[in-house]
């Protein structure tokens, strides 16, 4: 079985022959874990050989934002934007990675809704917009979705594409950032249209939101999520999230990056990912991963146990 189908049988919660994984790095942990574990390869998710590859798609940032989108006050100024990336060295990747790899296409898109909201006015003054201001802060939500919509039909003919990753962190470690009331009404209609579009052109749907998002499981569920990232198990119980959810999402992450992996034992970073992964992948619908990308303070000897691990069980 090729690593496309083994991603594709999981997510569908279908019996595999292993667990996929797909374990990603922050830049500095990434050079650490090749200067240690993989000297000879030329990039480090060579060595890695994850059954799935993340590609960029070109995508739009803010640009040139007047000095009052930094202020207290709803800004007056226009919210320019500019686009970013190359269509054709886009469709390039994208079919090496699928001709060359075997690996499942996720064309990776973070930060792509409210996170993309505050980084134009900053995380603060955002916040405080969605609480005093919710007619300006639906308005620039939509307009995010509106030119997200466009970007992403662009891109979701090609069919070497499997799936689409949309990110925004919704949670704290404690709660959501924001009430339910609000994520239900400023935050999950854009949301759905995006998922709605993405689900029409044949692709999976993967969300990634850190923190503890317990409250709106049950509507992303509802709305058609086909895997979750990162379900960090400082937050959230894993347990309880197969049990009440894993027979209609997938999971991918789970193993703890502020704990085991930077300071656990190769024989700790082990257990829990046998642990982790033996509860998640149970009747299928489940991606092994750390709950986060693994960054510059875990120990070398914990990534090869991490990856011994995923690879051999």
């Amino acid at each position: 079985m090729d690593k496309r189908q083994l991603v594709m049988d999981a997510i569908a919660h279908l019996p595999t022959a292993r667990v996929p994984y797909c374990i990603r790095f922050c830049e500095e942990g990434g050079m650490d874990a090749v200067r240690h574990l993989a000297p000879a390869a030329t990039e480090l998710y060579a060595y890695v050989d994850n059954d799935v590859e993340l590609v960029s798609p070109p995508w739009w940032n803010w640009h040139d934002l007047g000095a009052d989108w930094q202020g207290m006050e709803v800004p007056r100024s226009p919210a320019k934007v500019r686009g970013c990336g190359s269509y054709p060295a886009f469709f390039d990747e994208v079919k090496r990675v699928h001709d060359t790899t075997g690996r499942y296409v996720l064309a990776a898109l973070y930060g792509s809704h409210f996170e993309k909201a505050y980084f134009s006015r900053g995380i603060e003054n955002f916040l405080a917009d969605l609480a005093g201001e919710p007619e300006f802060s639906q308005q620039l939500l939509n307009t995010i979705i509106d030119k997200n919509l466009v970007m992403l039909e662009n891109f979701l003919t090609v069919s070497e594409i499997d799936g689409v990753l949309l990110g925004s962190d919704w949670g704290t470690q404690q709660d959501l950032i924001m009430s339910t009331a609000t994520w239900e009404e400023m935050i999950r209609p854009g949301e759905q249209r995006e998922y709605d579009l993405i689900h029409a052109y044949g692709k999976h749907v993967w969300i990634h939101s850190c923190g503890k998002i317990d409250k709106i499981m049950p509507a992303l569920v509802t709305m058609g999520v086909d895997v979750l990232n990162p379900i960090q198990p400082e937050c959230m119980d894993l347990a309880e999230l197969k049990a009440r959810y894993g027979a209609k999402i997938a999971f991918w992450g789970g193993i703890s990056t502020q704990r085991t992996l930077p300071y656990g034992t190769p024989e700790a970073v082990r257990d829990e990912t046998r642990r982790v992964r033996d509860l998640l992948s149970r009747d299928g619908g489940y991606i092994l991963a750390p709950a986060q990308e693994i960054q510059g303070d875990v120990p070398a000897a914990n990534i090869e146990a991490l990856l011994e691990t995923a690879r051999h069980g």
